[in-house]
């Protein structure tokens, strides 16, 4: 068995190693890091080469510049299929999403196709410091706006922690996959959603990043939003078929 984490970077230097030593301190024997760098200038990518050289478990795999999330998170899913990957972990590099919660999502993979670590199922949380109304407008646009317009069953549609058979990758056509931004994680859970997907939603604690910067703006939230409607009539045509969601505690 064969376990890629794919980790997109740009400007991660303090948080790439001590995320790279927290996934491999998993002691998970088939688990392996494919780091994604979007040529960051402050040297992550160099870094990650040098990691990369000292253990072969680390992989990385270099992008001429910053495009986003979709063509990083698409170049790494083709990169760790090509390597023979049977699941494919997503996730940041800022701690956000923690990797202690990696054992038990690949227990949940077993049965399922997604697997999403989710902040809005009971158990799940965001970072104490959220202020209210940030965490009634996330809740909001998760539970109930984008579930609305597309029919998707799941709680956290934009969450980026997420694991992917081999095989539900290779269904989702990758190439036709046309949202960046975080638009991008409800445009891969609406596919897969379509396509009858299994899915199981682990709930997660969801902390802000304690080093670095966010890439998060309202920006990007507005346009999240707003191409939700362009999801629906991109895929008008393609039949959905039955799927399942489970929540774990």
């Amino acid at each position: 068995m064969s376990i890629i984490v794919v980790i997109p970077t740009y400007n991660e230097i303090e948080n790439l190693p001590l995320m790279v030593d927290a996934l491999l301190g998993l002691g998970i024997d088939a688990l392996s890091v494919l780091v994604v760098d979007d040529n960051s200038p402050d040297g992550t990518g160099k870094l990650a080469d040098e990691i990369a050289k000292d253990d072969p478990r680390v992989s990385v795999l270099h992008r001429p510049e910053k495009q986003g999330l979709r063509p990083a998170y698409i170049a790494g899913f083709k990169k760790a299929l090509a390597m023979g990957a049977e699941y494919i972990i997503q996730m940041d590099c800022d701690f956000s999403h923690q990797p202690k919660y990696i054992p038990q999502m690949l227990a949940a993979i077993k049965d399922h196709d997604v697997v999403i670590g989710s902040r809005y199922v009971k158990g799940g949380s965001v970072d104490e410091s959220w202020h209210f109304l940030r965490k009634a407008l996330s809740m909001w646009a998760n539970r109930i706006y984008t579930p609305a317009i597309l029919g998707l069953p799941v709680k956290d549609a934009t969450a980026g922690f997420r694991v992917w058979t081999r095989e539900t990758l290779q269904r989702i056509d990758l190439d036709n996959i046309q949202s960046n931004g975080y638009i991008f994680q409800i445009e891969m859970s609406y596919v897969a959603s379509l396509l009858g997907c299994r899915f199981v939603e682990v709930p997660i604690h969801f902390p802000d990043r304690a080093r670095g910067q966010s890439k998060m703006s309202l920006k990007i939230a507005a346009e999240a939003a707003l191409r939700t409607w362009d999801l629906k009539w991109h895929y008008r045509s393609m039949p959905r078929q039955k799927n399942t969601v489970t929540e774990q505690s």
